[in-house]
């Protein structure tokens, strides 16, 4: 798809579509009025006639309107204009992409960016726009057979412009598209990963496209192998892996633009390529969902992208412990213990908390090796954070109040937002263990608090660091397809720390 942004009057586009917004009781907003005007009174007949009342994400598709250019007029209700707010206009943009797919139009201009959205400006505008429209033509059709390729309908829209106002909010447009655009290449790069079967995205598959980043892009990729990872003494990671014949990788891919002074942001992803729960096995139900126990990994590799697609003037790094979890004659038993890179030994009591056990050798590998000025990690972690936070908001536990600030705030800047939970020191008493440093579950009232309790644990390797935790559990995936969150929330926190370091 071919994205722009222009200045200019809707009836003198010359196109298969131009986009309108009506607000509810059949209120036309500003370009829609002109359109009326210029077609002399056309727009207000159809909403006379009680076609189209405005009511939130409702479209209609009209043809031939006199005084017009555009082959089209698409209009999109607005819902109530005192209520229109961000969420009004993400839904609206993604309604009207949406119906503007079904029609026939091979190219179309926008005036919905041209809505007043409050604490928002043109940049804003645009960025959301482009972000929901690739959100709705994205597909996934890699593991379908040639035959079946054949007979997919084919969208004929090619160029999708946004307008907005005045040549002079021009620059601000463009800005919010360039931006749109990277984090869109790493979210579907995150969605593909993670809606590939485990059979195909393995350990190895994962760390062949971190390799393939290197590529492309100014990013240096290094793989630990089993053999690296039991020198460094990755006890707890290498666990995990011992039942399955998919060896293990740990992914390390580095994109250094900032100044040479600068410590990295370190991003540290969950990278299970299929869990079903070692020993401690999980019900058959829902099991093949547990492909996209690898989004967290997936979504590292989004973020680099997008990272450098922006050209970001940061140092960022990005760590996948990449392994499956699965039963076998040397899977990992319940009540064993590891010892972890860090030393603390770990008793493991359940088997499908495996998250944890290879998230914790790669923090400590990045505070060890690194030093960050920060470190994120992100996680499909506990079904408790779907339970408390369903698929709205991802769990954000932090040490350091002024990053978790900083996350939320991109999160809300972008529509990826988080809730923020604590993190107290009482909570750590649940994963005190009879035989080792710690347990990998809560040995006390172990149905409470799970997400916090995995938070806790991990919070054990990372004291040194200013460090949050993201568990996307209920995020990663919506029905049974990837969402590639948390890349928008994670790119935006980057774009705002570069905002930042101009000003400093």
């Amino acid at each position: 798809m071919d994205y722009s942004v222009k200045s200019g009057s809707p009836e003198k586009q010359r196109v298969g579509c131009v986009i309108v917004g009506i607000y509810d009781r059949r209120s036309p907003s500003p370009a829609a009025a002109v359109l009326d005007t210029a077609s002399g009174g056309a727009i207000s007949a159809v909403l006379r006639r009680g076609d189209m009342d405005g009511k939130l994400a409702t479209t209609l598709v009209l043809h031939n309107i006199p005084g017009v250019l555009a082959d089209r007029v698409m209009l999109v209700g607005l819902g109530r204009e005192r209520s229109f707010d961000e969420s009004a206009f993400r839904k609206t943009v993604a309604a009207s992409s949406q119906a503007l797919r079904a029609t026939g139009a091979i190219d179309a201009v926008s005036y919905l960016t041209h809505l007043p959205v409050k604490g928002r400006d043109f940049r804003w505008n645009v960025t959301q726009a482009v972000l929901a429209a690739e959100n709705v033509f994205y597909r996934f059709d890699e593991c379908r057979g040639a035959k079946a390729r054949e007979e997919l309908p084919v969208y004929k829209l090619e160029r999708y412009v946004f307008d907005v106002p005045r040549r002079a909010d021009l620059p601000a447009g463009e800005r919010g598209l360039t931006e749109a655009l990277a984090i869109a290449k790493g979210v579907a790069l995150t969605k593909n990963l993670g809606n590939l079967p485990g059979n195909i995205c393995t350990p190895t598959y994962l760390a062949e496209q971190a390799k393939a980043l290197a590529t492309r892009y100014p990013i240096k990729t290094r793989i630990l192998e089993q053999a690296d990872m039991e020198k460094l003494g990755m006890g707890a990671l290498l666990s995990v892996a011992k039942g399955s014949r998919q060896p293990p990788k740990l992914i390390v891919m580095e994109y250094l633009h900032g100044r040479k002074d600068q410590k990295p942001i370190a991003l540290v992803g969950k990278g299970l390529t299929f869990d079903a729960g070692g020993i401690s096995i999980k019900p058959a139900a829902g099991m093949d969902e547990m492909k996209f126990d690898m989004c967290g990994g997936g979504a590292v590799l989004g973020t680099m992208t997008a990272a450098a697609e922006l050209k970001l003037p940061i140092n960022l790094v990005g760590i996948v412990p990449a392994a499956e979890n699965l039963p076998d004659g040397q899977a990992n038993k319940p009540g064993d213990i590891v010892t972890s890179m860090a030393g603390i030994t770990i008793e493991v009591l359940n088997t499908d908390a495996e998250g944890r056990l290879i998230l914790c050798d790669a923090l400590t590998y990045a505070e060890k090796t690194y030093a960050p000025e920060v470190c994120i990690d992100m996680a499909t972690l506990t079904g408790a954070c779907v339970v408390a936070l369903g698929g709205v908001a991802s769990g954000l536990m932090t040490n350091t109040p002024s990053l978790g600030r900083a996350l939320l705030a991109a999160g809300e800047e972008i529509g990826d937002r988080a809730w923020e939970l604590p993190l107290w020191p009482e909570y750590e008493e649940n994963i005190k263990s009879e035989f080792a440093d710690i347990a990998n579950i809560a040995t006390q009232n172990s149905r409470d608090a799970g997400a916090i309790i995995g938070a806790a644990f991990l919070h054990r390797f990372t004291r040194k660091m200013k460090w949050a935790h993201l568990d996307i559990a209920g995020t990663a995936w919506t029905g049974k397809k990837a969402s590639g969150r948390p890349v928008p929330m994670l790119v935006q926190y980057l774009l705002n720390v570069v905002a930042q370091n101009e000003q400093d």
